[in-house]
């Protein structure tokens, strides 16, 4: 699943690198409409776009649980810390799942913890410029 899916880049890539089937969530309308047009360009039913509000769409109950989760929000809006605790409580983490994430502030043991009541293990973190990202495994 690609959380604020915006161009796609991530969503496509991972179809690239071989997921059976990506979901993306995109709020913007016309970030959503470029994407649904790059799909049709590449004929695949391996992926699809919903046109909603993340944390809307993870205030639910999961219908299902993924195995590879990627979380690019908005910076400087706290929204990643909201996204990482619904993810959490309403069912969207597997025992196992991964989670690539990217933030404006290194990401921390504690405050994933703080997050996300499965335990978990960060498996690789970095930093470009102002860019952290994070790749954290699910126990």
């Amino acid at each position: 699943m690609d959380l604020f899916s915006g161009s796609g880049a991530l969503s496509f890539e991972a179809l690239s690198r071989g997921a059976r089937q990506v979901l993306g969530i995109e709020k913007d309308l016309r970030a959503f409409q470029s994407l649904e047009k790059n799909r049709d360009l590449l004929k695949s039913n391996q992926i699809q776009f919903i046109h909603t509000d993340a944390l809307d769409f993870l205030s639910h109950k999961a219908a299902q649980q993924f195995d590879f989760i990627l979380l690019d929000p908005p910076f400087h809006q706290k929204i990643l810390e909201k996204s990482l605790n619904k993810l959490s409580l309403n069912g969207f983490l597997t025992q196992g799942c991964y989670i690539y994430l990217e933030s404006e502030f290194e990401i921390t043991e504690s405050l994933l913890t703080d997050k996300i009541s499965q335990k978990i293990k960060i498996n690789k973190q970095k930093h470009s410029g102002q860019v952290h990202y994070c790749l954290i495994e699910v126990l």
